[in-house]
Parts: C-alpha cells; structure tokens; sequence
C-alpha cells in the first residue's frame, strides 16, 4: 500500500486479487446480499485509491482496509436503513467454498440453521464474528480494526458466541 501511496497505482491491482474474496467474505457475512458485498467491496477499493495519503504505514494495510469496510457499511446502513436480508443458506455456502454434491443433508441444514441465527444477532456481534470466526483474525488485530482493548474483543466475542448459541438452540426446539 506504500507503492501504491507513492504513485505506483497498478500495486492496487495485486492489492485487490489479495484481499476481495477476504473483504467479501466479511461484508457477505454483514449483510447476507451478495450484490451489495460484491458492490461493497468496489467501494472499499475505490475509497482506498481515493485515500492512500491518508494510509500511515505505521499498522497493517488489513487493519487500515477493514477499517475502511466498516465505514462502507456504516454509511450503507446510515443511508438505507435497512435490516439484514438473507439470499438463502446457497449464497453463504458459496463464500464457504460449496458443498461437495455428495454431503448429507443434515449438514446443509445445520448451516442453513446457523446462518439464520447468525442473522438474529446484532451488527455489532455479528460484526465481531465474521472478523473472528469467518475472517481468523486474531483479538488483537480485532482490537485494532475497531479501536477497542484486547480484553473487551474477548468479552465480546465470548458473548456474541453464548448468544448465538441461544438462538440456535431456540431454533431447534
């Protein structure tokens, strides 16, 4: 990101190829709308090529990109105000990778169950874990996307993750 700060634009190329099925991931997670992610992650590029001045160097270009990602969907839901709506459970199996034709059935609708009760969460509890469970990033680098202590990212994570357990078990019932 450097280079690209510096002038050399065709870095954000190689930038872009990196990391949008990662950017996408977490915003498919946020919003369960694959057009908007796919549009999303457009946005996010744009406003990185728009803003490098404003990129340090002095964190990582993940924390900076998902910082950006998290304004992106701010602004998105500041202007629609709009409510997570689900394609189905076929859009959230395509950013896990596909099922294999051949896997029970009882698998896809244990996912089917899980991604409706990951709806049911708030935005900041699913926020926390797309980027922890989805995404693997560590409750440090979490710490640093969205400016909080260590400590807090832990708490929460282990709350949205009770929570999630609740609804998935009301689910079955």
């Amino acid at each position: 990101m450097l280079k690209v700060k510096a002038g050399d634009l065709d870095r954000m190329g190689m930038l872009f190829e990196r990391y949008n099925r990662q950017l996408y991931g977490f915003l498919f997670h946020m919003t369960y709308q694959r057009e908007l992610s796919e549009d999303m992650v457009q946005q996010v590029f744009y406003k990185m090529l728009k803003y490098r001045h404003t990129f340090t160097g002095t964190g990582e270009y993940i924390h900076w990109m998902y910082s950006i990602a998290r304004n992106v969907l701010k602004d998105h839901w500041r202007k629609n105000k709009q409510q997570v709506q689900h394609e189905g459970v076929e859009a959230a199996e395509t950013i896990a990778g596909g099922l294999v034709p051949d896997e029970a059935f009882e698998k896809k609708q244990a996912k089917a169950e899980l991604h409706r009760a990951m709806g049911k969460l708030s935005e900041s509890q699913r926020e926390i874990l797309a980027l922890s469970r989805f995404q693997e990033l560590k409750c440090q680098e979490i710490a640093q996307i969205l400016g909080m202590t260590e400590g807090t990212v832990k708490v929460r994570i282990h709350r949205a993750m009770q929570e999630l357990k609740s609804i998935y078990v009301k689910m079955e019932r």
